[in-house]
C-alpha cells in the first residue's frame, strides 16, 4: 500500500528565540502552528518549542519555486545565487 505524504511537520526551533531560523522557516514556506511554553530545559533554562509545518497542498505550490532556486543555473561561476527564492515565490501563481 502507498500513503501519499499529506502532512509534514517539522520541528525546526528548539528554543524560540532563535530569531534567525524562524525567519527561515516562514521564507521556505512553512507556517508557524504554535508554541510549546517551556517544552524543555536545556543547562538549566526553560526553553519554549516553535512549532511550523507545510502540508502536501503548501508544498505543490512551492515546489516550483524550490526546483528553480536551486537548479544549477540560478547559481554563478562562483556559486553565488543569481535570484533568491523570495523572488521565485513571488512570481508563482
Amino acid at each position: 500500500l502507498h500513503y501519499p505524504l499529506r502532512r509534514q511537520r517539522q520541528m525546526c526551533i528548539r528554543d524560540s528565540r532563535n530569531a534567525p531560523s524562524k525567519r527561515a522557516a516562514l521564507r521556505f514556506g512553512f507556517a508557524a502552528e504554535g508554541l510549546f511554553r517551556k517544552h524543555m530545559i536545556i543547562k538549566g533554562y526553560s526553553r519554549d518549542t516553535a512549532w511550523f509545518a507545510m502540508t502536501d497542498d503548501d508544498w505543490s505550490v512551492r515546489r516550483a519555486a524550490f526546483a528553480e532556486w536551486l537548479a544549477p543555473e540560478n547559481f554563478d561561476e562562483t556559486g553565488a545565487q543569481r535570484r533568491g527564492l523570495a523572488a521565485m515565490r513571488a512570481a508563482a501563481p
